[in-house]
């Protein structure tokens, strides 16, 4: 049965981070049976991660779901994929994750995917170095990184598969803007609360506050889409007002640079380079991702840009299962 190793990678683009986040990580590798009995290559997927989370999270184990290795020995053993290896990167931040972009405010891991892993397992692996032959493939802000990796790196990716990637930003980000400037109150007043929320609240002490994930979510998409090093009291800007929420356009703009679903104008020749373009989402998913994807595959419609497009009953949490799927799409057109 295939297995997963760990890999320790000592990143130069993030060592001088602003966060002073790690920059040696572990990368989990998912070989296949045969990799140590051959000598022949492998097509490769990479796997990344939600807010919050990285690479080891897919090796959790659990009574009722598997966990990655399990998936894709069972998946290849029954011979509903090919032999491939999985690699899966560690992109978390103080702020809960990079959503794989290039930030002033939390590092550069945009770079560190595409300048540093790719070619560091390219080099120590048997690998199909060619973009035909490399997916990039994720849940959530792992989804929109499949899509923002994807669409600007061709010549790296050819194939991209997005489960519930973040998209359509108004309907996924803006309806929890009201709440924050509620639940911000809670650590003082105005912009200083923010500061007192990352300073008291961003650790491992237990229990977390009920209003912690929404808090560091809107904290850490601002430091990712609208990052700001000489802000007075953190390194990013909120795209509203702290206290009335109403929406500031020039730094809402900023955040709207990133929307996958405003990108495909953008991307549009790239996006026809990919051999492979996946993307579902739960029709009850929670963060109404499923409005962004079907605008995001509307606007591959109108240009005539080949996809596949699944819905399913389900939201948004726990749907790994959908990974069977995915990757046997994947499977097969890497065989094309």
């Amino acid at each position: 049965m295939g297995n997963i190793i760990t890999v320790e990678y000592k990143s130069n683009v993030l060592k001088e981070n602003p966060l002073k986040d790690p920059y040696k990580r572990d990368i989990y590798i998912y070989l296949p049976d045969s990799y140590y009995r051959t000598t022949k290559r492998y097509p490769v997927v990479y796997l990344l991660s939600g807010f919050t989370g990285y690479g080891a999270l897919n090796m959790n184990l659990s009574p009722y779901s598997e966990n990655i290795k399990e998936r894709l020995n069972r998946l290849i053993k029954t011979r509903k994929i090919r032999e491939m290896i999985v690699v899966m990167p560690d992109c978390f931040t103080k702020y809960g994750g990079s959503q794989y972009v290039n930030s002033s405010a939390t590092g550069r891991y945009e770079d560190y995917v595409i300048r540093e892993i790719v070619s560091f397992v390219d080099k120590g692996f048997r690998t199909i170095p060619e973009p035909d032959f490399r997916c990039i493939m994720g849940k959530s802000s792992g989804g929109f990184g499949a899509m923002w990796l994807g669409m600007r790196h061709p010549d790296v990716f050819g194939l991209m598969a997005s489960h519930s990637g973040d998209s359509a930003f108004e309907y996924c980000y803006m309806k929890d803007f009201p709440d924050f400037i509620i639940q911000i109150q809670n650590y003082g007043e105005a912009h200083q609360a923010v500061r007192n929320f990352i300073r008291t609240q961003i650790n491992k002490k237990q229990p977390k506050p009920r209003d912690f994930h929404n808090i560091l979510n809107i904290i850490g998409m601002s430091a990712c889409y609208s990052p700001n090093p000489n802000g007075k009291f953190y390194n990013f800007d909120l795209p509203f007002d702290i206290y009335s929420a109403e929406i500031i356009p020039e730094i809402w703009n900023k955040w709207l640079r990133f929307d996958p679903i405003r990108l495909v104008d953008k991307y549009k020749d790239n996006l026809k380079k990919l051999k492979l373009i996946f993307a579902d989402c739960g029709i009850r998913d929670e963060f109404h991702l499923q409005a962004g994807t079907r605008i995001f595959c509307s606007k591959l419609k109108k240009y005539g840009i080949n996809f596949i497009h699944e819905e399913f009953n389900d939201g948004h949490m726990n749907i790994q299962y959908r990974y069977d799927t995915s990757l046997q799409v994947i499977s097969e057109h890497f065989a094309k």
